[in-house]
């Protein structure tokens, strides 16, 4: 599939053969993309006894506060802090080896910005690993190392380079000399081992936790015999690290101090895009056959020159740089995609939004490719990379589907931006500053890349306020560190340190016995009854130390013995509660929240009274609460199956929550939910609830219950046995062999607590359904009473449109009653929109009748109007008439009576009263027609206009004497 090399790669300083245990090579030829990846897995896994642990998706698995999976240790986190569930295959892991899918963009490893300026960064690469947990360490890690790559590769010893710590007097480090002396005894000489500071050889992995210091393998690409080891760490081009090898033995606290890790662990990592590099003596990674077949596809697609490996001020255009963006970052948005992480406006989508629409602009604005472009390379990464990733040959079509979509809208939003970017510069004072705050909010709002804004105003001699988007930027930052801290804040609580954990299972604590929290029972009656609990208090947890006892008034973490309480996770928020000292039943230890650590349940109380370890405790459930978390959890089982059922099988869950007020359901799906299909999987669950089905849970080895056909699963590490789940069906059924039973019925992997039948859920109504990005759908349900009562109130406001309905079509002749209906509709396709309880499906449906209602209104207004200036339009006409013969018959009493001025006033039917008069040209200046007609109409409360001979006007007024007797004596006061 991948394009062939010849071996040895030319330039190669002596004959080699082939990599030991490379794949898929037939001569002397060899694609070493092709065989890099499989002989690095092979040499960990059958030489040293690693375990071969597949890649795990780019979307962060329980890790809030990652956008995207951008080492290969980020699955390994719960090990390294101590958290993971002992039952779980993760906590068995010793020795493990991995490629895994990686993207750096956002967050603290961001590589966006310098992707294809240079010829080695990258969105997304693979990294090659191999971890050791608390087994062996720096000695054996370097041997592997060295041995994989001189040996394995054959790469020439004399063109690594090796830096190790140079130590860090503030933090009290001494240089690692242990590690420079490993790789002096392997041979390395004392000229290519350089000791490095803390920013280069000190690796972290976050702002607290475990961290150590590592050492790094950088690569010569001249070569020759030259000694370059004034070029590492120096961003050179020619001399690039390739594989970082990180020995985790200390913990960073909250305070900024260093302590000694309880176990040892290892965790290295290497790009495979720059070990192919080296492998086939290319001097950029972007001319090795991981790239060059996207590289072609953009060439073939777009024509014009072709791609030439060119940087800088060479770059004539930035036509090279253009090549390297594409495809890097349809590399990025394949695999992405592929993984359920769409183009969105927040989090790890919003930077995914970015790389597409910086994909697009450099497709349009330098390569001067058509729309679809950008999508018609997909073929091409699956080609390089599908069979390593068959998640991408699955999705193809969705892939391309959704970049698509996505630059169509980029492409709408361009023409939008250049004619604000157009509007605000004809309309800027004289300056050669475009404002921050325009340029800001196209940005923010349009996705408009700031480097494409900054090329449009610098075509027109203007530059960009940098220094003041620089500041907005910086806010922005502040006001998102804010809510985040603020959310961190709200949902703080107490979890056990690694250095706790550690001291527990040091100690022989065992893990908390939660096996009680599943023992209840369903009554004659319809209730529940749960069993009660008794437990020890083995140590208290207070200011990330444990201890014997804590005062009043002080929050800290109950660990007991065993435990009836749900602790959070699966999706299902944790129990409420309290616990009461035996033989001390008056007081009540509330508990505000239960977290799972590395198999010990913490429970976080405020003490009101000293409590100490050895104390004998009783724990009461909130039972309501539970219950209805029950009620909810189950419901949502039966709401994934519904929608497999009526959306079909591509449908996946991609999240959930599950509280006692409502459920929440992410999922994919390739279209838009309509409304029948919402009601059709209202029709589903129902049919269910119905027949009361038994809700069967057993607990199962894994490797047995991950061969259940149909079962559905989160990407989730489950622990060993697995907790099934199954509805209608035992689960000894759905274990036999080429059983059907998971594929009529819903059965799943679920640590949470269910119903023991189906008929307790009631009802169920999905009252929210919105695509949170294109392609992935989230649901709001209720459950039971709220349920019913979210239909009543759907049935309520329906009632109301129906009779509103057969009022508007009724219709009337009265523009203020229509007005009045115009209204009344408004009302109630707002409060459609904003009542959030009622079932979604009849939300849309009155929406849309509304919508038809307050057409056919406003087409009734429109024709009232109409009619009504029409007959404002006659009346004027008739009028205007009017005042023509009334100034007619003037001027007949003028014509007979020369050097006489005639005023006469005519009352109308409709109150109004037509004055017309003539002055004789004698009179003037001194007396004016103009004048005289607006003194009486003024005093009639009217108004009026001509000449100095001759004028008219209205008024309205029932005493027309007195008008009569004002143009008298104003005629008398000009003569």
């Amino acid at each position: 599939v991948l394009q062939t090399v010849t071996w040895p790669p030319a330039g190669a300083s002596r004959a080699r053969s082939p990599p030991s245990g490379a794949a898929g090579c037939i001569g002397a030829t060899c694609s070493e993309a092709a065989s890099g990846r499989p002989a690095f897995l092979r040499f960990f896994q059958e030489q040293h006894g690693h375990r071969l642990v597949p890649s795990v998706p780019v979307r962060p698995r329980g890790d809030p506060g990652l956008l995207f999976v951008n080492a290969g240790m980020n699955q390994f986190k719960p090990i390294f802090l101590g958290t993971a569930h002992p039952r779980s295959e993760l906590a068995q892991y010793q020795r493990v080896v991995n490629s895994q899918k990686c993207v750096r963009a956002g967050g603290k490893h961001n590589d966006l910005d310098d992707v294809g300026r240079d010829v080695y960064h990258h969105t997304f690469f693979e990294m090659l690993g191999n971890w050791s947990f608390g087994d062996y360490f720096k000695e054996e890690a370097c041997g592997m190392a060295w041995e994989l790559l001189t040996q394995i590769y054959e790469i020439p010893k004399d063109h690594l380079y090796i830096t190790y710590f140079g130590g860090d007097a503030s933090l009290g480090l001494s240089p690692d000399e242990e590690c420079r002396d490993i790789w002096l005894s392997l041979g390395v000489p004392p000229s290519h081992v350089l000791p490095f500071p803390l920013r280069e050889n000190f690796w972290e992995m976050g702002e607290t936790g475990p961290c150590g210091p590592c050492t790094e393998i950088h690569y010569d690409h001249v070569g020759g015999g030259r000694h370059a080891a004034a070029l590492v760490n120096q961003d050179s081009p020619d001399v690039v690290e390739i594989w970082n090898l990180v020995f985790m033995q200390y913990s960073r606290e909250a305070d900024g101090s260093l302590r000694p890790l309880p176990q040892h662990h290892v965790d290295t990592g290497m790009g495979l895009e720059r070990l192919v590099t080296v492998l086939q003596s290319k001097r950029s990674n972007y001319d090795t056959d991981l790239f060059t077949p996207i590289l072609d596809a953009i060439h073939k697609g777009c024509g014009g020159p072709g791609y030439q490996g060119l940087v800088g001020e060479a770059d004539v255009r930035s036509v090279n740089m253009a090549y390297r963006v594409v495809a890097d970052h349809v590399r990025t948005l394949s695999m992405c995609i592929a993984d359920g992480v769409y183009p969105g406006m927040s989090g790890a989508e919003l930077v995914l939004r970015r790389i597409l629409r910086r994909a697009v602009r450099f497709c349009s604005e330098v390569l001067h490719a058509p729309p679809g472009f950008l999508a018609s390379l997909v073929p091409a990464v699956v080609e390089v990379l599908g069979d390593a990733y068959p998640e991408l040959r699955k999705n193809t079509d969705q892939i391309m589907n959704v970049i698509n979509d996505n630059e169509a809208a980029f492409l709408s939003s361009l023409l939008r931006g250049r004619r604000i970017i157009d509007r605000t510069l004809q309309q800027m004072a004289p300056s050669k500053l475009f404002p921050a705050e325009v340029a800001w909010s196209l940005y923010g709002n349009l996705g408009f890349p700031l480097d494409l804004i900054g090329l449009m105003i610098e075509e027109k001699g203007i530059q960009l306020d940098w220094a003041a988007l620089d500041q907005l930027a910086q806010e922005d930052a502040k006001r998102k560190a804010r809510t985040q801290q603020a959310e961190q804040l709200e949902g703080s609580s107490v979890r056990l340190d690694v250095h706790s954990l550690a001291q527990l299972q040091r100690d022989g604590v065992p893990a908390t016995d939660d096996s009680p929290k599943y023992t209840y029972t369903l009554g004659q009656d319809g209730r529940y009854a749960f069993s009660p609990c008794q437990a020890t208090v083995l140590m208290l947890y207070k200011d990330q130390s444990l201890q014997k006892e804590v005062g009043a008034g002080q929050r800290c973490g109950v660990l007991l013995d065993r435990t009836s309480f749900y602790a959070e996770q699966g999706g299902q928020a944790h129990d409420r509660g309290y616990l009461v000292r035996l033989g001390q039943q008056d007081v009540l230890f509330p508990v505000e929240s239960v977290q799972l650590s590395g198999g010990y349940v913490i429970h976080e109380v405020t003490a009101p009274e000293t409590l100490q370890a050895g104390d004998r405790v009783q724990l009461f459930v909130d039972e309501a609460q539970r219950l209805a978390c029950m009620v909810n959890h189950t419901a949502t089982h039966l709401l994934s199956f519904a929608l497999h059922r009526v959306l079909g099988d591509q449908t996946e869950q991609r999240g959930s929550h599950v509280t006692a007020e409502q459920l929440r359901f992410d999922f994919s799906t390739q279209a838009p939910v309509t409304t029948q299909q919402l009601q059709e999987v209202e029709g589903v669950i129902q049919e269910v609830v119905d027949q009361n089905e038994i809700v069967y849970m057993a607990e199962v080895p894994l490797a047995l219950a991950s061969g259940i056909q149909g079962l559905r699963t989160m990407d989730e590490v489950y622990p060993d046995p697995v907790r099934v789940v199954s509805v209608g069906v035992p689960v000894e059924s759905a274990l036999m062999p080429n059983s059907q039973a998971a594929m009529q019925t819903s059965v799943e992997l679920c640590c949470g607590t269910h119903l023991l039948q189906t008929g307790a859920v009631q009802d169920l109504t999905i009252t929210s359904e919105r695509q949170l990005v294109k392609g992935i759908s989230r649901i709001i349900a209720l459950t039971g009473e709220q349920a019913k009562q979210a239909r009543e109130v759907g049935q309520s406001l329906a009632k109301e449109v129906d009779s509103l309905s057969a009022r508007v079509k009724q219709g009337s002749s009265s523009l203020s009653e229509v007005q009045s209906l115009s209204k009344e509709v408004g009302y109630l396709t707002e409060v459609s929109a904003v009542s959030t309880a009622m079932p979604q499906w009849q939300r849309r449906e009155l929406q849309a009748i509304l919508k038809a209602l307050q057409r056919t209104a406003n087409t009734a207004i429109r024709k009232l109007e109409i009619s009504q200036v029409r007959m404002q339009q006659q009346d004027l006409w008739q009028l205007c008439s009017l005042l023509k013969i009334l100034m007619k018959v003037v001027n007949q009493l003028c014509d007979k009576s020369p050097g006489a001025s005639v005023l006469l006033l005519s009352p109308q039917v409709s109150g109004e009263v037509l004055c017309a008069c003539q002055v004789s040209k004698n009179a003037l200046p001194m007396f004016s027609a103009a004048d005289w007609a607006l003194a009486v109409c003024t005093h009639m409360g009217g108004n009026a206009g001509g000449s100095g001979i001759v004028a008219k006007g209205t008024g309205n007024t029932k005493d027309l004497q007195g008008a009569l007797t004002a143009a008298l004596e104003f005629a008398r006061s000009r003569l």
